[in-house]
């Protein structure tokens, strides 16, 4: 087959069948995990602290614990899974003030918690898999770490 009869066809089978309604779903279920007008918090690398043995590799910290930041707000994440179900605890940095939540979301599920007097958060029962951790504070933009895939 020539190149353009393969184009012609692609062009016509394009108007003619329809998109599969488990694609649909699946794109709107994903447009759904977005934080509009949201700040992405990029990972920054966290070392380990010296005498540290428990380390996987030699000068970085635990699998399970991760740190993001944005916009001057710093989110310490850690993850473990205990009894088949997903923990996550953290810390944010400097302290986000009155009235700020940290949700903690997984795509089925998100937990809400105002982080205690020094910044830290904890949820559990969570199922595990793929979660990601919002900051939202009055008056500024919610901060959000990357989706991080927490198994067993």
């Amino acid at each position: 087959m020539r190149e353009e009869y393969l184009l012609a066809a692609l062009r016509m089978g394009a108007g003619a069948d329809p998109v599969p309604e488990g694609v649909s779903a699946a794109a709107r279920a994903v447009f759904g995990l977005r934080v509009p007008g949201g700040v992405p918090a990029g990972p920054v690398d966290l070392p380990v602290p010296p005498g540290a043995r428990s380390s996987p590799e030699a000068g970085t910290a635990q699998a399970g614990v991760r740190r993001f930041s944005a916009n001057g707000l710093v989110i310490d994440v850690e993850t473990a899974v205990t009894g088949g179900r997903m923990e996550v605890a953290g810390q944010v940095s400097p302290v986000p003030g009155p009235d700020a939540r940290i949700e903690v979301r997984t795509p089925h599920i998100a937990k809400v918690r105002e982080p205690s007097g020094s910044g830290h958060f904890a949820v559990a029962g969570l199922p595990p898999g793929w979660v990601s951790v919002v900051c939202h504070r009055p008056g500024h933009p919610p901060v959000f770490t990357r989706w991080i895939h927490v198994h067993p």
